[in-house]
């Protein structure tokens, strides 16, 4: 128990938020650890299999929803926040241009993780200078933690239908972190939900994954699908995801609250050129060193080469019917994982029903060299 008084832990926690700010942080608020009521709606969702092939969101149990249990002694949590959205972000005319590869936003720039972790770490250090016996420990997305509950108690903002947080004054372009404490700093107020009744979220969504307000399935959102499903793509979900070969932000971009979003000041979110409104054929045609260069210190890392190539080719299955982009995924079909080889041939299926529309020596070549893969054939045989 911390030995400073109800004056001088006032006064800490204004020092907190100052300090933070200094760090980069656009807002810092401070709650205790009564997550009852969330870890209800923990267990439901759990029951209902909405976390589909994420097992780590059930292997701690209810820990996720008891912050003194992941670190014994924690008694607040300070949680932050730090806006992402880049300048000249071209969400419309990527999303619009089926042959270029939309990428989540958050995903352009440099991993999150570590930055704000780093930032954390030293606001943990800098609070340690005024109240030595601190215990720390820094939350970046890396552990059983319910982010967006504790942001919502700490007056971040408020939980959204689409399940992610969203601040009057800022949308919910913002990545969130949380910096464990042992000393019982004063707290913060909850803010008012403000969606009133807006289900703009739960009509965008191209998969229906928002079954209802404050629920998602995670099965159905193509931000699980293109980076937690380790394996096939259900094919139904195939032509709805479209160009988005790494995360969805539909979601957010619907969102009215957005409309007050704040471009960030880090340069590290800011998009790199070779990540960009690429076209879908040139990061196809990426090879795993080229891959592991491009995106070295990028969160799309975390998927790999194969699902990389697996999210590309559905990419290219539902870009405008090409020649040239029926000759790409024939040339690297034979050397495709089975993974990948397999949204290949769906991607090629997709491109010969387009074919249909082309002029007939166009449709002839066309078929002729989706015959050839399909006997397995080469492409001059």
């Amino acid at each position: 128990m911390s030995s400073l008084s109800t004056s001088e832990l006032l006064g800490l926690a204004e020092n907190i938020k100052a300090w933070g700010k200094e760090l980069g942080f656009q807002q810092i608020g401070i709650s205790d650890l009564a997550l009852d009521q969330h870890e209800e709606h923990l267990k439901v969702w759990l029951e209902k299999g909405y976390a589909g092939e994420m097992n780590y969101m059930s292997e701690h149990g209810m820990k996720r929803a008891r912050p003194n249990e992941l670190l014994p002694g924690t008694v607040r949590v300070i949680s932050v926040r730090m806006d992402y959205l880049p300048p000249d972000a071209q969400f419309a005319k990527n999303l619009k241009n089926k042959n270029l590869a939309y990428i989540s936003r958050y995903a352009l720039g440099r991993d999150y993780h570590k930055l704000l972790r780093a930032r954390l770490k030293k606001l943990g250090e800098k609070i340690r200078t005024e109240c030595s016996e601190l215990n720390f420990r820094p939350f970046v997305d890396s552990a059983p933690v319910l982010e967006h509950a504790l942001a919502e108690k700490a007056g971040i903002g408020w939980t959204g239908k689409h399940s992610l947080t969203i601040n009057k004054q800022a949308g919910s372009w913002f990545f969130l972190g949380e910096l464990f404490v042992d000393i019982p700093l004063p707290v913060d107020q909850k803010v008012t939900e403000n969606c009133g009744s807006c289900t703009a979220c739960l009509t965008i969504c191209p998969t229906q994954a928002i079954v209802e307000p404050y629920v998602v399935d995670a099965r159905r959102c193509i931000s699980y699908l293109t980076i937690e499903q380790k394996g096939a793509i259900p094919e139904n979900y195939r032509e709805l995801i479209g160009n988005r070969v790494y995360g969805c932000d539909d979601c957010q971009l619907i969102c009215p609250w957005n409309r007050y979003a704040n471009i960030t000041d880090e340069a590290d979110f800011h998009p790199r050129k070779k990540l960009a409104s690429q076209d879908l054929i040139t990061l196809f045609s990426w090879d795993e060193n080229t891959f592991l260069k491009n995106t070295e210190g990028s969160a799309i890392r975390r998927i790999g080469f194969e699902r990389w190539q697996r999210n590309l080719a559905v990419g290219l299955g539902n870009a405008s019917y090409s020649q040239v982009i029926i000759e790409h995924l024939t040339q690297a079909l034979p050397l495709a994982s089975t993974l990948v080889a397999e949204h290949i041939e769906w991607a090629l299926t997709q491109q010969k029903n387009k074919a249909s529309d082309e002029r007939p020596a166009t449709k002839r070549l066309t078929q002729r060299l989706i015959r050839s893969v399909e006997k397995g054939l080469p492409r001059d045989a």
